[in-house]
């Protein structure tokens, strides 16, 4: 009798204790399937959702960097695609008048704005130094010029020199292309090259263009041309045929060369804004250096400012 009790007492154990064996298997299921829960819905939390832009963005300015503008707007389309943004050239003087009237959200320019600029209108304006931007002297590929001096360029540019054959070349006409006064591009020519006599350049001589764009199409009509451009016009092969970009005193113009300064034709390229930048312009003018479009400058040869040492 006593050990039919004991069977039925260790039968009643074993029976209990599986039963809480299987509510605790129980429970800590329900527990991690809780705790998946929670931190799923804390990672949702968690993972930032991509901000909805829309609005509309007015660029006018400097021609030199309408290349990086076109293909930034692209990318940035791609993101926001709600944006709606314009922008044309018209030289940097242009540029900073029309966001200084507050006709555009952002001016363009590869100049400071107080060298354009009353002082007033200038303080009035914000800066942002987006990359440093490359120019060169340019010349048709078959004259055989690979580098002329400042003093050479000098004295082609007063007319003092008029036939290639004086520097180096063939026995050919010298053909001149200017860009207008107020172009960022020519202002940065004449404060780097001619060392800031803008008199040395003779409005007189060759043809006048108002854009990068024209200047390029105007030299490529002309074997015997000479002017100046911003390096991104010079990225395609079309360009790349039919001109040359000539070392200056030796110099190339290569990125580490402008990133040193050894190289002197280059400048920042400048986004300004009327007071700070405001959505969507803000958020632009921050896309333009951002990850998200390091192909657009590396592509069409523009530095991140931050890079550059030379100041």
């Amino acid at each position: 009798m006593k050990k039919k009790s004991l069977k039925v007492i260790l039968t009643t154990l074993i029976v209990g204790m599986m039963g809480f064996s299987m509510i605790a298997c129980g429970g800590s299921d329900g527990a991690n399937k809780e705790g998946d829960n929670n931190k799923q819905a804390q990672e949702q939390q968690e993972t930032p959702k991509e901000e909805k832009l829309s609005g509309a963005i007015t660029i006018s300015g400097s021609s030199a960097l309408l290349p990086l503008m076109e293909k930034s707007i692209e990318k940035f389309n791609e993101k926001y695609p709600d944006v709606e943004i314009s922008a044309q050239a018209g030289g940097s003087g242009t540029g900073l008048s029309q966001v200084s009237e507050g006709s555009v959200n952002i001016g363009n320019s590869d100049v400071f704005a107080e060298e354009k600029l009353d002082a007033d209108k200038a303080k009035e304006l914000v800066d942002h130094q987006v990359v440093g931007q490359g120019f060169g002297i340019v010349v048709s590929s078959s004259l055989g010029i690979d580098n002329l001096t400042k003093d050479q360029i000098k004295d082609i540019f007063s007319g003092k020199v008029t036939n290639w054959k004086e520097v180096g070349g063939p026995d050919k006409e010298i053909f001149i292309v200017h860009r207008k006064s107020g172009s960022g591009t020519r202002a940065t020519f004449e404060k780097t090259v001619l060392d800031g006599d803008a008199s040395l350049e003779n409005d007189s001589l060759g043809v006048m263009q108002d854009s990068n764009g024209a200047v390029l199409e105007a030299m490529k009509a002309n074997d015997g041309a000479i002017s100046y451009l911003g390096l991104a016009y010079m990225n395609s092969d079309e360009a790349k045929s039919a001109l040359k970009v000539v070392s200056i005193d030796g110099v190339t113009s290569e990125t580490k060369n402008i990133c040193d300064g050894s190289y002197p034709f280059w400048s920042y390229g400048h986004m300004y804004t009327k007071g700070e930048a405001t959505t969507p312009a803000k958020e632009f003018i921050e896309f333009i250096t951002s990850s998200d479009n390091v192909d657009s400058l590396e592509s069409l040869g523009f530095i991140n400012g931050s890079e550059i040492k030379a100041k």
